[in-house]
C-alpha cells in the first residue's frame, strides 16, 4: 500500500477544517460534493439524523439519458440543476454548501451555480 499523495493529503486537511464549521440539520441540510477524475457526485445530507436525503451522480441514467455535453463544467452544471430540483421537490430550499475540500473552482462551482439556477438557495 502507497502512501497518499500530498494533493489528496492537502485536500483530506481542508476537508476536515471545513466540516468543523459546517453541518446540516432538517431545515438547512448539506449540500456535498465529491469530484473525481471523469465524474461528479452531489448528495443532499442531514447530519442529525446521518441519511442521505437525495443524490445524484453522472453515472444516473437520468443523466446519461440527456443529450451529450459539450465539456466536464456543462455537465456538472445540469448536476446541480438536477440536485436543487429533487430537493425542492422533497421540500428543501435552503442547503449549506459543501465543497469537500475541493477548491471553488471548475466544476465545484458549477454544480453551486446549477443548484442556484435552478432555485436552491445556497
Amino acid at each position: 500500500m502507497g502512501a497518499i499523495n500530498s494533493k489528496k493529503k492537502a485536500r483530506l486537511k481542508r476537508k476536515i477544517r471545513i466540516r468543523k464549521k459546517i453541518s446540516g440539520t432538517s431545515d438547512k441540510p448539506r449540500l456535498s460534493v465529491f469530484r473525481s477524475a471523469g465524474h461528479i457526485y452531489a448528495q443532499v445530507i442531514d447530519d442529525t439524523k446521518g441519511h442521505t436525503l437525495f443524490a445524484v451522480s453522472t453515472n444516473e441514467k437520468a443523466v446519461k439519458t440527456e443529450p451529450e455535453f459539450k465539456n466536464k463544467i456543462s455537465l456538472s452544471f445540469f448536476v446541480g440543476e438536477l440536485i436543487a430540483q429533487r430537493a425542492i421537490n422533497g421540500g428543501i430550499k435552503k442547503v449549506v454548501f459543501d465543497r469537500n475540500g475541493f477548491l471553488y473552482h471548475g466544476r465545484v462551482k458549477a454544480v453551486a451555480d446549477g443548484a442556484r439556477k435552478a432555485g436552491l438557495r445556497l
